[in-house]
């Protein structure tokens, strides 16, 4: 899956990636990759953690309410309920290995951050 840096890269990407590397059939790949999203989904929506080891954490967090808040368009306030979120946490390995791209040189868009340590 070697694209261009800062290139989307897609579900049907993903299931190409697996096609060539393991020769399986594109159709069983997009129902298995389907059916484990699903079991995230699932797992959330019951206020479940996610946790996939040296890759991250998937969670639910819950937002407060607010009493006063703005519509950015309009800049109009309103009221926001409380709500949850669904968040991602990268594991250890997923941090180190994103960390490194900026000793390569490789940047994700113009949004180099210089200086500080690693995580």
């Amino acid at each position: 899956m070697a694209g261009n840096v800062g290139q989307k890269v897609t579900k049907a990407d993903i299931i190409d990636a697996i096609y060539e590397k393991t020769g399986m059939n594109r159709k069983e790949i997009r129902t298995v990759m389907d059916l484990f999203i699903d079991a995230i989904k699932d797992a959330l929506i019951e206020q479940q953690p996610v946790e996939l080891r040296g890759f991250g954490t998937f969670e639910v967090r819950i937002r407060r309410a607010r009493q006063k808040a703005r519509n950015p368009k309009t800049g109009e306030s309103v009221s926001v309920n409380s709500h949850g979120i669904a968040a991602f946490r990268p594991g250890r390995e997923m941090k180190q290995d994103v960390w490194n791209l900026g000793e390569k040189g490789e940047t994700a868009g113009d949004s180099r951050v210089e200086g500080g340590e690693a995580p």
